[in-house]
């Protein structure tokens, strides 16, 4: 039986016969006998809940809910083969079994659940709320929403998307035939062949993203995976109250406005200031993205 506190409880909960490790965030002078609303969060592709999420999990909880952010399979401390393989589909699948433990929790009104999403766990969260209606309320903040259209604008038209596409499907050749996982870096600008082949100094700079529980590396065999899914369609889907937090100067604000014009649900969007990866862990952004979701979440939960 878990000795619950206030603040920072490590936890440990089952998807699909996976173990996955997360942190639970109790809110300050936490009375197990209230039911408090909750909230699942996510973070990044690639990344680890120490790099973004926790942050974000953290401040929400003293504000007075109770959140859940985790590895997701295949990263960090939660179980899963192959290691740093980046799967959408997998992703939402562990998004669903962390609703069912936080909503089995004697605390959590299970009535009041919401969920967080961060950069490409926007499109994951979204495919989450989309298929389960115990989540009630959704938040984005700088989201990464792409289609099959902003894919090719992104990546370098077709000629680069199918370079991507023959590269996994060749490493998943190798892995079906050997079981050995083909990779290369998460984040390198040396390589053009890294998953983000740029000078990102949040994956760099150890004072920032660059953690010890973070592996710089990505299975070439998931780029299929996240090539071909569609975050921008669960727009349409979403039947709950909506928030994004998003700036012009972040990454791929065509597929926030794409997706936030598709929502016939409550819906709106604050516009602020910042690059993308400030809003991972960079003041003002950091506390006014907190603060607008919190505010959020206390209207529609």
């Amino acid at each position: 039986m878990n000795a619950w506190h206030a603040g920072r409880n490590a936890i440990t909960f089952d998807s699909a016969g996976v173990s996955l490790k997360g942190n639970l965030f109790l809110p300050p002078n936490f009375d197990p006998a209230r039911r408090y609303p909750g909230v699942v969060v996510g973070g990044t592709w690639t990344s680890v809940k120490e790099q973004m999420s926790d942050r974000y999990a953290e401040r929400l909880a003293q504000r007075g809910c109770v959140t859940l952010d985790y590895d997701f399979r295949n990263y960090g401390e939660s179980g899963g083969e192959p290691r740093q393989y980046e799967s959408p589909a997998l992703k939402i699948e562990d998004n669903r079994n962390a609703v069912t433990y936080l909503a089995s929790l004697p605390f959590v009104d299970p009535e009041r659940i919401g969920a967080l999403g961060i950069c490409a766990s926007a499109g994951y969260m979204s495919g989450t709320v989309a298929g389960d209606a115990r989540v009630k309320s959704l938040a984005l903040v700088a989201p990464w929403l792409h289609d099959a259209a902003l894919v090719r604008a992104i990546y370098g038209g077709e000629e680069g998307v199918q370079h991507r596409l023959a590269l996994a499907d060749a490493a998943r050749r190798n892995f079906n035939a050997t079981g050995e996982v083909d990779y290369v870096p998460a984040c390198d600008p040396n390589n053009p062949d890294a998953a983000m082949p740029f000078p990102l100094d949040f994956y760099l700079n150890p004072a920032r993203g660059a953690l010890p529980q973070w592996t710089n590396r990505f299975a070439v065999m998931a780029w299929r995976d996240w090539l071909e899914f569609d975050g921008v369609q669960y727009g349409a889907q979403l039947r709950v109250p909506l928030l994004i937090v998003h700036s012009e100067a972040a990454a791929v604000p065509d597929g926030a406005k794409a997706y936030f014009a598709a929502v016939t649900a409550p819906k709106d969007i604050f516009w602020t200031q910042g690059e993308q990866l400030d809003f991972y862990d960079q003041e003002p952004q950091v506390s006014k993205s907190v603060e607008a979701v919190h505010a959020h979440f206390e209207r529609t939960l």
